[in-house]
């Protein structure tokens, strides 16, 4: 068996890269080792072609076309003939992209199709509160309708895509995203930091790292030790060209700027360090797809502060194996936050139940079983 992904994120050394291209890069090697030929097109982070063979995954970074208002059409037809070309080199079975990756692309007979949906234009400019543009809903609309199967990586970007799509009653199955246990599992020298806050994504309003930062001025009254470590690559506002970070800085108060330390972009391999020196970790998201960044954390056994919204509790049980937080609310993140400090020995125990949970639920061995049964079941139809 042959699958090939379509995705412009996959892992470089020395580029930042998103959740979609962590998960295809965790996914695609387990695949290899059970014995399934895999490939991944997309277009390159530089102006060159590149062909690598990475941990058995055949990777095309794809040369961008810059052509001011048509390098949509254009880079799809470079996406196109490298699909083409490599299904000569090794016939492939199924193509696989996120939502809007199928909107240009040119079947090829034989081939199976599937869009896997980690949160499209309709999900997150509802989840965001911004108007869709035109076009991204023309081509996810069509994206869907070349689809032979549709995939879901939560029950709540299942029926939210579902609703905002119009996909009726179309069967859709929930494969969770998978997560390397033995990576996260940290057995290096550790700088363990009393009182501190770990985050780590993108700094942009929808990760909630404003209403984090917020937090502190709840946090400092009673824990004036607190500090802030944020790690992550500054993003821009979206559906604009204007970066995030001095939004997010507005809302440091003189207070409290001694008690934060941007760190920058941490590549994923030197993440769980910084996992495992936090007191907790806090990723207070207004909306995710199913968040791997706080798999990693759980599957770290580190003690973890989500958000209540999206799905939330699909990857956290509240008190069991980590907090909920209104991800809106910088008083209630601050309290959850709060009960950490003040109860430690109970939050380890969170932690402790928390990486068994993601061992049993969304380890690389249990998923990548389900990832093979859907594939062949889709070959052998």
């Amino acid at each position: 068996m042959h699958i090939c992904y379509i995705t412009n994120e996959f892992p470089k050394p020395g580029f930042p890269h998103g959740g979609v291209g962590t998960f295809i890069a965790t996914l695609g090697k387990a695949l290899v080792l059970k014995g399934i030929q895999v490939s991944v097109v997309g277009l390159n982070y530089e102006d060159k072609d590149e062909k690598e063979l990475i941990d058995g995954i055949h990777v095309s970074r794809l040369s961008r076309k810059r052509i001011q208002g048509l390098d949509w059409y254009f880079n799809s037809k470079v996406i196109n003939r490298a699909i083409q070309e490599r299904h000569k080199e090794q016939s492939i079975d199924v193509v696989e992209t996120a939502e809007l990756g199928l909107g240009l692309i040119n079947k090829i007979k034989g081939i199976k199709y599937v869009i896997r949906m980690h949160g499209g234009h309709h999900f997150f400019t509802k989840a965001e509160n911004r108007p869709t543009e035109w076009r991204q809903v023309y081509l996810e609309k069509r994206s869907f309708a070349k689809a032979d199967e549709i995939l879901a990586v939560s029950e709540y970007v299942k029926e939210t895509t579902r609703n905002l799509v119009g996909l009726g009653n179309v069967p859709i199955k929930v494969i969770y995203n998978p997560v390397d246990v033995d990576k996260f599992n940290y057995k290096g020298e550790l700088e363990y930091k009393p009182y501190s806050i770990f985050f780590a994504g993108s700094i942009v309003e929808k990760k909630g790292i404003r209403q984090l930062v917020q937090a502190l001025e709840y946090l400092i009254k009673d824990f004036p030790e607190t500090h802030l470590y944020i790690a992550g690559r500054d993003a821009l506002v979206p559906g604009t060209k204007s970066p995030y970070r001095p939004i997010l800085e507005e809302a440091i108060t003189k207070g409290i700027k001694k008690h934060i330390t941007f760190l920058g972009v941490i590549p994923n391999e030197g993440i769980p360090k910084y996992i495992s020196e936090a007191a907790v970790c806090c990723y207070p998201s207004h909306m995710e797809a199913m968040p791997l960044a706080w798999l990693e954390v759980l599957a770290a056994g580190q003690i973890f502060v989500g958000a209540t919204t999206g799905p939330g509790p699909e990857a956290v049980s509240h008190l069991k194996t980590g907090l909920l937080a209104d991800p809106h609310n910088p008083k209630d993140i601050a309290e959850k936050i709060k009960w950490v400090f003040n109860h430690k020995e109970q939050a380890q125990e969170l932690g402790l139940a928390a990486r068994e949970e993601v061992m049993n639920r969304f380890s690389i061995d249990v998923i990548v079983e389900e990832n093979l049964n859907f594939y062949r079941a889709l070959c052998h139809n």
